[in-house]
């Protein structure tokens, strides 16, 4: 059975994120776009991202350009996420949410939730120390909102 300790990604910097060294952590897998809506998100994932990181908590950024927001290259995108929203958390290179080309951790994502299709950016998915996934946020859902659970799961 797969589980999300079976994953990797590859960060922007073309190093390998391997899933097993969040294990005992709990992590916040969100997918973004620079030109979103939504994007001004990041700075308040930045907050929960430094505010919780000493007591285990990670955030990833899984860039998509599935809804046509993404800027053209992942240094781009890279750039973009620091200086104006000051990230320091990992981001991915580009990665598909859904469809034929859909990357296999948001294939596993979506069927530990139930909740089908990712339907916008900034989609958020919650998983606790024990590498289950907790809860799946909309894209509304601003980062602040999640802190109680975020809470809750680092108190597990």
């Amino acid at each position: 059975m797969t589980s999300i300790y079976d994953f990797s990604e590859t960060e922007m910097n073309g190093f390998t994120i391997d899933f097993k060294d969040y294990q005992d952590k709990v992590l916040l897998v969100v997918n973004t776009a620079s030109k979103c809506g939504f994007a001004p998100q990041l700075t308040g994932l930045e907050e929960l991202y430094q505010k919780y990181h000493d007591q285990g908590f990670e955030v990833l950024g899984l860039p998509s350009n599935q809804f046509h927001q993404e800027l053209d290259s992942d240094q781009e995108t890279s750039d973009y996420c620091q200086i104006h929203y000051g990230v320091t958390f990992p981001m991915t290179k580009k990665v598909s949410v859904n469809g034929g080309n859909e990357d296999p951790l948001f294939t596993y994502l979506k069927d530990a939730v139930g909740h089908g299709r990712i339907k916008w950016n900034f989609t958020k998915f919650l998983i606790g120390r024990d590498g289950q996934v907790i809860e799946r946020f909309a894209p509304v859902t601003k980062p602040e909102k999640i802190e109680p659970e975020i809470v809750k799961a680092l108190e597990k």
